[in-house]
């Protein structure tokens, strides 16, 4: 794959009536929760690692566990919050060597899919969260199906935004040269993905896709961007990129998890994202039958553009799903 050329293409014009129309059917409520909603931003230390978090809520409704993707961090989930927490216990937690979490050195820590999951179980333990439903999206959705396989009996609901557990959702033009890098562990292949972690990269993954890009806050990538740059964090998303090629082979088991215990699930996917394309969304449907599929006509970071459509998404199927 040519990322430079890829990185230039021309972002998609279309928008889904069907999500205009929730939109803006959503957006009086939204204002009205945001006005309201407050969040609080917190710590909590995991095995000597500081975990950086954000809640918003009674601590006495359903909980809500919000995990973010790459190369943000849980500042991606500041418009959603805000329409969620009057009614949910909102917690969204930044991964060691993401956002405000601590970056522990390479040589001092594991970064790896299997070891954020386990970080991010203590985690929830470690704030006293024994249920909770889960959102997804990109690397939260490996991290988010450990914890949910691994404890089936805590997930009450999960919400998938552009998370990928079938193979179909990796068979594009993006994840050719991640490939390569699976194959082949050489520093010239993993120079080849290095593009990515620059400004054009972050900046392509919130702008590719969508409707409106003056919709889009400069604020977003700019931030990641900041982090991305901190003095060895580039090596540290080169290590992540190698292990997202252990979680295909975790499929099997997460699609039997589906298959056995049937969690409610809500389907909200950003179709135009060249990372996590479409193909990737349907499958889930295979296993969950009564999932809801709903394609938005954004790109790979759907709440920067749809953060009101998907929040009334949300309200509805979790005022359905969850008991107060």
């Amino acid at each position: 794959m040519n990322i430079s050329r890829i990185l230039g293409q021309t972002v998609a014009t279309l928008s889904l009536a069907m999500f205009v129309h929730a939109a803006a059917h959503a957006a009086p409520a939204a204002s009205n929760v945001a006005s309201t909603a407050s969040v609080s931003y917190r710590t909590a230390q995991v095995d000597g690692v500081k975990i950086f978090y954000r809640e918003a809520g009674p601590k006495n409704a359903p909980t809500l566990l919000l995990l973010h993707g790459f190369p943000t961090s849980s500042q991606m989930f500041r418009n959603l919050i805000p329409l969620l927490a009057d009614r949910y216990h909102v917690i969204a937690p930044d991964y060691p060597g993401y956002g405000q979490s601590d970056m522990p050195p390479m040589d001092k820590f594991t970064y790896s899919f299997d070891n954020l999951a386990k970080v991010i179980d203590k985690f929830t333990q470690t704030v006293g969260l024994s249920r909770y439903a889960l959102y997804v999206q990109d690397y939260g959705a490996p991290i988010g199906y450990r914890l949910a396989a691994a404890h089936p009996e805590r997930v009450t609901a999960i919400v998938v935004q552009n998370g990928n557990a079938y193979n179909e959702g990796l068979d594009n033009e993006f994840w050719a040269p991640v490939k390569t890098y699976w194959a082949d562990k050489t520093a010239a292949n993993a120079d080849k993905l290095r593009p990515l972690l620059e400004i054009g990269g972050t900046k392509w993954q919130y702008t590719e896709g969508v409707r409106d890009v003056t919709r889009i806050s400069p604020d977003a990538y700019t931030v990641d961007q900041a982090y991305l740059d901190r003095p060895g964090n580039k090596d540290i998303q080169i290590e992540m990129f190698y292990s997202y090629g252990t979680n295909p082979g975790h499929y099997p088991e997460w699609q039997a998890y589906f298959r056995k215990h049937q969690p409610p699930m809500l389907i909200a996917w950003g179709k135009n994202d060249k990372i996590f394309p479409a193909a990737g969304a349907h499958p889930y449907l295979r296993d969950l039958p009564k999932a809801e599929l709903h394609l938005l006509d954004t790109g790979h970071f759907a709440l920067e553009e749809d953060s009101a459509a998907i929040g009334a998404l949300m309200r509805n199927f979790l005022g359905r799903t969850l008991k107060p």
